[in-house]
């Protein structure tokens, strides 16, 4: 017994049980132990019992189920099967009455009666196996085991719980603390509520408890940093599973559970993502995503798999990056079947190599894979280095985007959706600069083709490549100084998992020309920010880790803003996200040819040149704007003579 009790030993054991239980059947009938004149009956019923259930449990997977790491799925499953057997043999009760009315009588009563001795028999053996394997107290010593209290005494907590009760011996569940004063006392896998976050302290003294885990997915991380400092406080480990937003199938197991980040603390509310449009948008369809090895497009390459495109095509320039996204997803794709034993995709997933700077070869690519949906994630990012490199910040972002807009429209791609920042608005740097031109170049395009071209808009993410975040854990790995620009700094922050779902939410309700700003809740100070990563590590600032004010960089400013002047936003359907649906009404009607300048300066590497042009696309972009806004506030205005003489 290893492992689990085989297949065939169940069947046995089963067999026995069954027998025991059709006699019981009759005793409970009969009201007696003495069956007499329906031992006769006892015989038949037992014989045709012994084929039907074990054929049963068969049919719907009982023998299949490894019973060492049974849940409640698992008993459902026996319940199930017994309760359709019981109907099946009392069918078969009737039947044989009606044909065969020699054979000795069996009570209908007997069938019904006979399947709740038989769970009781059948379901014992299998709870004996799950206890064999069950840690306890008993078979480990309290100096060997983790002790343990869950935050949180729901669905998450509930998982979790079982999982480490099957899958780490030595861990001991001290119980569940919970806010909700109705759970108090209730019993959750065997451990109890014992109360609220505020009671951890105590509970953490009075049961010498290692770890505090956080099962509460769907809270803010304003509770979380509470209950963070709450078990700071009383000298206990916090641990946590990730929210809703980074969970793929709902489920929570012992492998989720990880170190508190600094992406917890700012978690919002879960995203409630309309999976209907999006998978209407995505599925059967070939979708490329274009930076599909950055952190942005990895992860729409991840969400758009699962709405199951016919095909993804993943394009990016790094071959490194390109390789661990296709051998990531294409693993998960050989993982097998889901739950109903169909095959998770049979979406065909490409990789191409290629820079979109170069014209010739996207039109190639685009004109052999013949995407219909494109996700545009292919940028360069850092402000700093843009700063100190225009030509290539126009080349990828500006002249790259070009490209990829004329090939979609040649080949095409019904639905083009450019990742954009927030930096693009006002722009003071020179990446902002060059999302803005990208974004006019995309609404030139919607209005061309009268397609659902769109860009979407968001501020930093917590976790991609060369971020803050990403920053200030390498300088606390080394010992600080961490450094901030300057004490004021805020900045927007989502993280990788939300912003992708709401992009891809963003896609399904675009029609064309319109910019889509996602709700990033309030600006973070980024002194906060690296205060909170240095506390995380279970450091203290000034005495561990030292802060440094190093002043602004060339191109950065002090707040960052979502919308441009001209351009009027309401809430879409979705909560989250914005629109300007009147975006491309704010593209100067010179575009082409003040882009063409640009690419003429930018391919002579004339890097003075290429800055003065890329300020005045923006500069008359933000004169559009005004000039825009002016005119629909005097067709807005009343007209007083007009309302002057209907007064008179």
């Amino acid at each position: 017994m290893a492992r689990s009790m085989p297949a065939f030993h169940f069947y046995g054991i089963d067999a026995l049980a069954l027998i025991i239980a059709a006699f019981l059947g009759y005793a409970l009938r009969l009201e007696r132990l003495d069956l007499r004149e329906y031992w006769g009956a006892y015989a038949l019923f037992t014989g045709i019992t012994l084929i039907v259930v074990p054929s049963t449990f068969a049919m719907v997977g009982v023998y299949a189920q490894y019973w060492r790491y049974a849940s409640f799925y698992e008993f459902s499953l026996l319940a199930v099967a017994l309760a359709f057997a019981g109907i099946m043999l009392t069918g078969l009760v009737l039947l044989m009455r009606a044909l065969f009315p020699h054979l000795p009588v069996v009570p209908l009563s007997v069938p019904l009666i006979f399947t709740m001795p038989a769970m009781a028999l059948t379901a014992l053996p299998r709870l004996s196996v799950q206890a064999r394997f069950r840690p306890s107290s008993l078979r480990h010593s309290q100096h060997s085991s983790n002790r343990v209290l869950i935050m949180g005494a729901g669905e998450a907590g509930a998982m979790i719980a079982h999982s480490l009760r099957t899958a780490r011996r030595n861990t001991i569940i001290v119980g569940f603390v919970d806010d909700n004063p109705g759970k108090r006392g209730v019993r959750i896998n065997g451990a109890s509520v014992l109360g609220n976050r505020h009671d951890i302290p105590r509970l953490v003294a009075d049961h010498h408890v290692d770890e505090v885990i956080i099962a509460m997915p769907g809270v803010p991380g304003k509770t979380i940093r509470d209950i963070v400092s709450i078990c700071e406080r009383a000298g206990v480990r916090a641990k946590i599973i990730p929210g809703l937003a980074e969970l793929v199938d709902g489920r929570f197991s012992v492998n989720h559970i990880r170190d508190v980040q600094i992406e917890d603390l700012l978690r919002r509310e879960p995203i409630s993502t309309d999976m209907q449009a999006v998978s209407a948008l995505i599925r059967g369809r070939r979708v490329m995503v274009t930076g599909g090895g950055g952190s942005i497009g990895s992860e729409i390459c991840r969400h758009v798999l699962r709405y199951e495109p016919a095909e993804l095509i993943i394009l990016g320039h790094g071959e490194n990056s390109v390789f661990a996204i296709h051998n990531e997803l294409q693993q998960w794709l050989n993982n097998g079947c889901n739950e109903s034993g169909v095959p998770r995709s049979t979406t065909l997933l490409r990789t191409v190599i290629a820079d979109i700077r170069f014209t010739e070869r996207i039109h190639s690519v685009f004109e052999q894979y013949r995407p219909e949906i494109v996700f545009h994630a292919a940028a360069h990012k850092h402000v700093p280095l843009m700063e100190a490199n225009p030509v290539e910040a126009v080349t990828n972002n500006v002249l790259g985007t070009r490209n990829l807009l004329d090939a979609s429209i040649v080949t095409g791609v019904e639905r083009f959706v450019m990742i954009s920042t927030d930096k693009a608005v006002n722009p003071t740097s020179i990446m902002g600069s060059s999302k803005r031109a990208a974004e006019l170049l995309v609404h030139h395009a919607a209005k061309r083709s009268g397609r659902a071209f769109m860009a979407v808009r968001f501020g930093n993410v917590l976790g991609s490549r060369g971020s803050v975040v990403w920053t200030f854990k390498q300088q606390i790995a080394i010992g600080g100084p961490v450094t901030v620009t300057h004490p004021e700094m805020r900045r927007y922050f989502m993280t990788i998992p939300e912003a992708v779902q709401l992009v891809l939410q963003a896609a399904a309700l675009g029609q064309g020309g319109e910019v889509f700003t996602l709700d990033m809740g309030e600006p973070v100070k980024i002194l906060d920010l690296a205060r909170d990563m240095i506390e995380l590590s279970g450091l203290q600032v000034g005495r561990d880790i030292d802060i440094a004010f190093v002043g602004l960089r060339p191109g950065e400013k002090l707040y960052e803003e979502l919308f441009l002047p001209g351009e009027t936003y309401d809430r879409t359907g979705h909560e989250k996200i914005f629109i300007a649906r009147h975006a491309g009404r704010l593209v100067p009607p010179d575009v082409l040819a003040l882009i063409a300048d640009l690419e003429e300066a930018a391919l002579a590497d004339d890097a003075h040149r290429t800055q003065r042009l890329l300020r005045l696309i923006v500069e008359r972009s933000q004169a559009t704007s005004i000039e825009m806004l002016h005119t629909d506030r005097a067709q807005a205005r009343p007209d007083l003579r007009a309302l002057t003489a209907g007064s008179v």
